[in-house]
């Protein structure tokens, strides 16, 4: 990633790196004081916060895919709607959500998503929906 790259390229990319679930890749994408803030849940700062928090919400999930519905930039700023699927042994949750990127020198230095947290907890047992 360079300064020159397109903050939407960015996010896109972001996105489809999920799939790998590695973490030491996503977190190249972030600055060094980045915040991540899921909004049901205090935000965090710093690179090692965030892989922290990365690694308790996806580290059972066997894959991850965020689906970009739309995607649209005005300067630094990246806005998603897309659908996080999380694949897990014994279920998989799919998940709307919103989300705002802030880019800076080609790396996201915010990033703040907007979701139901009872959606997501209402999945995730097999028993569900």
């Amino acid at each position: 990633m360079t300064d020159t790259t397109a903050p939407i390229d960015v996010v896109r990319r972001f996105c489809e790196a999920w799939s790998d679930l590695d973490v030491d890749t996503l977190m190249t994408f972030f600055t060094d004081d980045a915040v991540y803030h899921n909004m049901p849940i205090a935000p965090v700062t710093g690179r090692d916060a965030i892989r922290a928090t990365i690694e308790g919400f996806a580290g059972g999930a066997e894959h991850i895919e965020f689906r970009i519905l739309a995607a649209v930039s005005d300067g630094p700023l990246v806005f998603t709607e897309r659908v996080d699927v999380f694949t897990m042994p014994a279920v998989t949750v799919e998940l709307p959500v919103a989300g705002v990127f802030e880019l800076k020198d080609g790396r996201i230095a915010a990033w703040r998503d907007y979701f139901d947290l009872n959606q997501f907890m209402s999945q995730l047992s097999p028993a569900a929906g």
